[in-house]
């Protein structure tokens, strides 16, 4: 039987990126997916791709109003949800002597504060037994300059998740991070070739890690798999953080 026979999961930043891989992944191995994004042409895109068992929400996660109104479309076509992956998130370089109000306020809403807030509005809806996963980032175990913002988020979603799996271990809910690494996503395309030739170079795998990559840590961190695990955090970087 398929990991994830019968599940229901919602997806941010499910459009692209390691949210989309994932959301094929997971339809694969037998779930039915919401994803969430502000794009709609990028969803319309996603949802062709995936091809069944997906439901496609355009919204801003980052907005109270848009995440009732998924709350509302997932009870309305499930009744719940046993999956929660987010996935949304932006990379902004500013160093901490030229970095504005403005791009730290940008990071931490959409980074951190609506992943707090995803997680309030889903929980009623989410079964007992029920598996949360944060994507976090490699880099909050590291200091890189000019990601001061984008480091201190991701250690606040580890932090999330250490607070939550204790919080919700009376429902039999999991709640993990997964790190992840430089990954080949439309946010790292943004990046001038300097800045991507400095990531390889960090790697010691030599490479940029593949949004398929990352879809297979979540499928293990969402399904039975890890079913003894709560509150870890699951690194896949290529070897940055350890080596």
């Amino acid at each position: 039987m398929s990991k994830l026979h019968g599940k229901v999961a919602v997806i941010t930043g499910g459009g692209t990126g390691i949210g989309l891989a994932t959301a094929r992944r997971f339809v694969e191995e037998g779930a039915y997916v919401f994803i969430v994004g502000r794009r709609q042409a990028e969803l319309e895109k996603a949802r062709a791709l995936i091809g069944k068992n997906v439901t496609i929400v355009q919204g801003d996660v980052t907005n109270f109003d848009d995440l009732d109104r998924l709350a509302k479309i997932v009870a309305a076509e499930k009744g719940g949800v046993d999956i929660i992956f987010t996935s949304a998130g932006l990379v902004e370089q500013q160093t901490i002597d030229t970095a504005t109000p403005e791009h730290f306020d940008k990071t931490f809403n959409l980074n951190a504060r609506a992943v707090f807030f995803t997680i309030q509005k889903l929980l009623p809806l989410m079964t007992n037994g029920g598996s949360i996963v944060l994507v976090a980032s490699a880099m909050h175990y590291l200091g890189i300059p000019g990601h001061s913002a984008y480091a201190a988020t991701k250690a606040a979603v580890r932090s999330f998740s250490r607070t939550w799996a204790a919080e919700l271990k009376g429902r039999g809910i999991r709640v993990n991070t997964l790190s992840a690494g430089v990954t080949e996503t439309p946010m790292l395309s943004g990046q001038d070739d300097t800045m991507r030739e400095m990531y390889i170079a960090m790697t010691p795998m030599g490479r940029i890690g593949l949004p398929e990559e990352m879809a297979s840590a979540a499928l293990f961190l969402a399904s039975s798999e890890s079913s003894f695990s709560t509150g870890t955090d699951l690194v896949v970087d290529g070897g940055i953080v350890e080596l």
